[in-house]
């Protein structure tokens, strides 16, 4: 009898769990539809312009790096189908004739806003962007605070991997390459500087010429896949790009860092050689406002490396309002290394820029400014980059339409809200 009650009992208990399997059934099929219709992660796009920027951007492409979309600048067609990026584009043509801007960062600003349709094309649809260029010459000085400034204009995270020339390049170089990074400065959320000269201090002698510069490019290639592992790794304490834009946007000039180590001590090892970047213009992290720092190891890693090593990062910003994020990624392929990967932002810095001025030459002073009065004060802000007539082109501009290089047969169309970008509203003058 107790059984009969029991078997009784039991049936509807066997159609109550049939119907949660099925609601189960419906809901890993609704699960995985969502998921079919998520938004792709976010994009980062790196932008070389000139040959100092295509060249590190093409090295960063020849070495696999995934999840980023490259794309190739310049004024120099011959120098331009050199480059192993697939997507490139010559500006300027209608100035230059595809030969290039002969160290005149005027012409390099003037030739990038011949194409801006084109640009902006090319940046549509990013959320980040990266913007490689080596300053002092005449392409990468005048062009890449064009590139950054569109950038923004689409409201992408822009960040800017600046090389700086060597001394033997002389002051006037110099001179062009610190007055575009001062308009880059004023452009961009976040300034990475690269002084080519500490190469020769930091490199053996007789090191290759390509494996000295190779360093150099490695900033820029640490920099992006940092922040691409951060974005697209899933993590125990997870990062994300709000994180990334919170420490980065609107906070100028920065220094990152990525090292590995293993063994015993394996976490502090990784961030004391991740906030030593020999190679930068900011070398220490004093100073530094905003602070990420990402993690990652074996669940081997414990609480006391983590402590150990943020507080190693923290203590190095001599900050005690230093806004500190950090992120962690269990991920047992690390056995006993551990990766440790920092970005520093807001580093205090003075702008010292002469405001721009009616086309006067490229180095020349303003009379004015030469005559300035001992103890004057200098001007606290870069005012916005110069521009040409916001008055559309007449005629469509043409791409190189050469195999692998960009090219448009008709206008290419400008989204609504940069169709006019600010920086575009306001009257021609020369780029210094």
């Amino acid at each position: 009898m107790l059984f009969d009650e029991i078997s009784d009992q039991s049936e509807p208990v066997r159609e109550a769990g049939e119907e949660m399997r099925q609601n189960d059934s419906r809901m890993d099929a609704l699960k995985f539809e969502i998921q079919d219709d998520a938004p792709a992660g976010t994009k980062i796009k790196v932008i070389g312009v000139g040959g100092g920027g295509c060249n590190a951007a093409g090295r960063m492409y020849v070495d696999g790096v995934k999840g980023v979309e490259f794309h190739a600048i310049n004024t120099d067609r011959q120098a331009l189908h050199t480059s192993p990026i697939p997507n490139r584009l010559l500006i300027g043509s209608k100035m230059t004739n595809g030969l290039g801007a002969g160290a005149d960062p005027n012409v390099g600003h003037e030739a990038a806003l011949e194409d801006t349709e084109q640009i902006i094309e090319i940046l549509n649809g990013a959320d980040m962007v990266f913007v490689a260029a080596g300053l002092g010459g005449g392409t990468g000085t005048g062009a890449a605070p064009v590139v950054a400034s569109l950038a923004k204009e689409l409201n992408a995270l822009t960040v800017a991997v600046v090389t700086k020339p060597f001394l033997f390049e002389g002051a006037r170089r110099m001179k062009a390459a610190e007055k575009g990074m001062a308009h880059l400065a004023s452009t961009v959320d976040t300034l990475i500087q690269i002084p080519n000269e500490r190469l020769t201090a930091l490199m053996p002698r007789g090191t290759p010429l390509l494996d000295s510069f190779r360093v150099a490019d490695d900033v820029l290639k640490q920099a992006v896949t940092g922040i691409s592992d951060i974005m697209n790794t899933p993590g125990l304490i997870n990062r994300d790009f709000s994180d990334i834009r919170a420490i980065m946007q609107g906070m100028g000039h920065a220094m990152m860092g990525t090292a590995v180590a293993k063994g015993e001590g394996a976490a502090m090892e990784a961030a004391r050689k991740a906030i030593n970047c020999p190679m930068l213009e900011e070398e220490e992290l004093r100073g530094a406002r905003g602070i990420l720092i990402n993690i990652t190891g074996s669940s081997r890693i414990s609480l006391h490396d983590i402590n150990d090593a943020c507080t190693l990062i923290r203590d190095a910003a001599q900050n005690e309002d230093v806004q500190v994020n950090f992120g962690i990624v269990i991920d047992e392929r690390m056995n006993d290394e551990v990766k440790v990967t920092v970005i520093a932002t807001g580093f205090p810095h003075e702008a010292k820029v002469e405001p721009f001025e009616p086309a006067r030459g490229v180095f020349e002073k303003p009379a004015e400014q030469a005559m300035m009065p001992e103890g004057a004060a200098e001007p606290s802000a870069v005012e916005p980059l110069p521009v040409s007539s916001a008055a559309p082109m007449e005629e469509p501009v043409e791409g190189v339409g050469e195999a692998g290089e960009v090219s448009h047969d008709e206008p290419a169309k400008v989204v609504e809200e940069v169709d006019v970008p600010a920086f575009l509203r306001r009257g021609r003058r020369s780029f210094f």
